[in-house]
């Protein structure tokens, strides 16, 4: 297991660069450094009030979405892998101007990284879940990082989609719905999602698909509640080639001669005891 996450964070620690260069303008840094917040739409409108709140942001690349929480007044930290990120991370919050703590480290390790019962919100969102090879363990790590009462917000990339491809311009079945910890989905990909032109180094990723089945059900035994549950048909990346421009100039949907397929969701779940 530890090969696949040095692989993984040794094209993320390439990533970071990319990413914060925002060539193809997917991450709206030049909106973020003017102060605007930036959150997808999706999480803009269901994260609730944060004012005041101590969140976790738990896989937070280098930072962008940890700080938009901040500036809506959380006391926030977040947690990711990549020294690269978090080295990031920390250089665009004294940019910026916006206290927020960043702590380098697997997510697994987080009760021990971040602290143990300490936060009232864990924040997790797109492209997260997809790296880790065991759901149930990252469902008892947000419940350990969590006061009783506090909350979870996931939003990410419905396992429905992540289980198609699309080959020669038809979605089709691709990979298998569920995605066992040992034999991960191993790609050779030199770009990164945001359509930049940078060719990546480490090109090699191990990604695991997880059903709804289990995620909510790690949830549920670890003693997260589910307040709620919503399917999205938009996406802030474009997962397919044939994906086209949303209402926003962030998201991605299918066209719309396609069928209705979901291709995110997201929930809330509370921690038993509050």
């Amino acid at each position: 297991m530890d090969a696949f996450f040095a692989a993984n964070r040794a094209t993320w620690d390439e990533r970071v660069a990319i990413h914060l260069k925002d060539e193809t303008g997917m991450y709206r840094m030049t909106d973020f450094r003017a102060g605007i917040d930036t959150l997808f739409p999706v999480e803009a409108a269901e994260i609730g009030d944060v004012a005041g709140r101590r969140l976790v942001h738990l896989q937070c690349h280098f930072g962008k979405d940890t700080l938009c929480l901040a500036r809506r007044g959380a006391v926030a930290t977040g947690l990711d892998f990549s020294p690269a990120a978090i080295a990031a991370a920390r250089s665009l919050a004294a940019e910026v101007g916006v206290p927020a703590r960043f702590v380098q480290g697997n997510v697994y390790d987080a009760p021990d990284l971040v602290g143990r019962s300490a936060y009232d919100i864990a924040y997790v969102t797109w492209g997260a879940i997809n790296w880790l090879p065991d759901i149930r363990r990252w469902a008892r790590v947000v419940a350990e990082t969590l006061v009783p009462g506090g909350r979870l917000y996931l939003a990410e990339a419905h396992p429905t989609i992540l289980a198609f491809d699309e080959i020669a311009g038809v979605i089709r079945p691709g990979y298998d719905y569920v995605t066992p910890a040992d034999r991960p989905i191993a790609e050779d990909i030199d770009t990164t999602y945001t359509g930049a032109p940078d060719r990546l180094r480490s090109t090699r990723t191990y990604e695991w698909v997880h059903p709804l089945s289990a995620i909510l059900t790690g949830l549920a035994e670890a003693g997260l509640r589910l307040t709620f549950f919503h399917e999205h048909e938009l996406l802030p990346w474009r997962l397919f080639p044939m994906m086209v421009a949303g209402a926003a100039a962030d998201q991605f949907v299918l066209p719309r001669d396609m069928p209705r397929l979901p291709l995110a969701f997201s929930l809330g779940a509370v921690k038993e005891g509050g």
